[in-house]
């Protein structure tokens, strides 16, 4: 701590992300990144920004992103209007919790969840309940059906992979009429349906959406919500009073590209369901108790086997999955669903271990 800290600053808890190790032949299963490259598409669109004009990067970008927009809107049946757009999806949450979730009341969303929820309740002084989970986690749509100033949760949830299906959302909306309800779809091409063919019909939803999971550009930040016009200019009002230009050429020609190249999504997508399936299979072989998910990861514990040595065998065999200490799930590991070889390698290397 310093004497030249600004007031508040000592009593932020960060964010700590998945680690990144720099480990020789690693199997990196513990960051939720997709296994497949992302399109080729992409990758002409971005030589294709850099080569058509040597000095398109000493300008700046578009600030208003419209041709990604534009894409999103399409691909949703929506109008740009209903796009706001962002360095990835964190940072579209950061302007919702600053633009649409600081009230009065405090807002709702489940004890166990993404983990920034909290952390961007404290950066902007945003009050919040933690709504528990049943005892088989999950989310019950009738714990939030009381006063609150906003509802927001990842939908299928992380990181218990569980979803909830779309009746009970609309139920969800159809209680909150004077509350905006967020969900939060980092993972929803994995096997949910997504809540944005209800947007017509509900002002107060929000729904927030990445390109680093189905459409395998993690690296590139490309995040977007998209909602009823009134919501998008919140988020455009505070993104506009905080940085003009969060995506810069190369990654917005990138996102356009991603977005309507529907046939590498789909070939991709359908390759990790597959493999997650066979994971689920062979994991309940091995007697883990996993549960049930249409995210690209598996939350999975064994009755018998203390979860943080398991991380520690399989770290050993570089292989790197992620462990939370939170109290509930502190048995669990979050699983990543790797290639097919990836993943045969790490329950082969499980077995072993298991075997002792």
């Amino acid at each position: 701590m310093s004497r030249f800290w600004s007031a508040g600053v000592a009593d932020l808890t960060p964010y700590v992300p998945g680690e990144q190790p720099q480990m020789q032949r690693l199997i990196k299963l513990n960051t939720n990144e997709n296994p497949y490259g992302p399109s080729p598409r992409v990758l002409a669109a971005i030589r294709e920004a850099l080569g058509s004009d040597a000095d398109a990067l000493k300008l700046y970008p578009d600030p208003d992103a419209r041709r990604f927009k534009q894409a999103i809107a399409t691909r949703f049946g929506l109008e740009v209007a209903n796009v706001h757009v962002g360095n990835g999806s964190d940072e579209v949450l950061a302007n919702v919790f600053q633009g649409l979730l600081k009230h009065d009341k405090p807002i709702l969303f489940p004890d166990i969840t993404y983990s920034f929820y909290p952390v961007y309740c404290g950066l902007y002084g945003v009050a919040f309940e933690n709504v528990p989970l049943t005892e088989t986690f999950e989310i019950r749509v009738d714990d939030y059906l009381k006063p609150n100033g906003g509802v927001i949760f990842p939908n299928p949830n992380a990181p218990t992979g569980r979803v909830l299906a779309s009746g009970e959302i609309e139920r969800l909306l159809a209680g909150n009429p004077d509350s905006v309800v967020v969900i939060d779809e980092a993972y929803i091409d994995f096997g949910g349906e997504s809540a944005a063919g209800l947007i017509a019909k509900y002002p107060n939803l929000l729904v927030v959406q990445t390109l680093s999971k189905s459409r395998s550009l993690a690296g590139l930040r490309l995040g977007f919500a998209i909602g009823h016009p009134d919501l998008i200019e919140a988020l455009e009002r505070v993104k506009n009073s905080f940085n003009s230009y969060p995506l810069d050429r190369l990654a917005q020609a990138a996102g356009v590209a991603a977005v309507e190249d529907d046939a590498y999504f789909e070939q991709t997508r359908q390759a990790v369901i597959a493999s997650r399936e066979g994971l689920v299979t062979r994991l309940e072989a091995l007697g883990f108790d996993v549960l049930p998910s249409t995210a690209n990861f598996v939350f999975a514990r064994h009755p018998s086997h203390d979860a943080a040595q398991l991380a520690a065998a399989l770290r050993e065999r570089s292989i790197i999955v992620r462990h939370f200490k939170h109290a509930r799930v502190a048995q669990f590991l979050r699983i990543t669903v790797g290639t097919e070889a990836e993943c045969q390698t790490f329950t082969q290397a499980l077995k072993e271990i298991l075997a002792g």
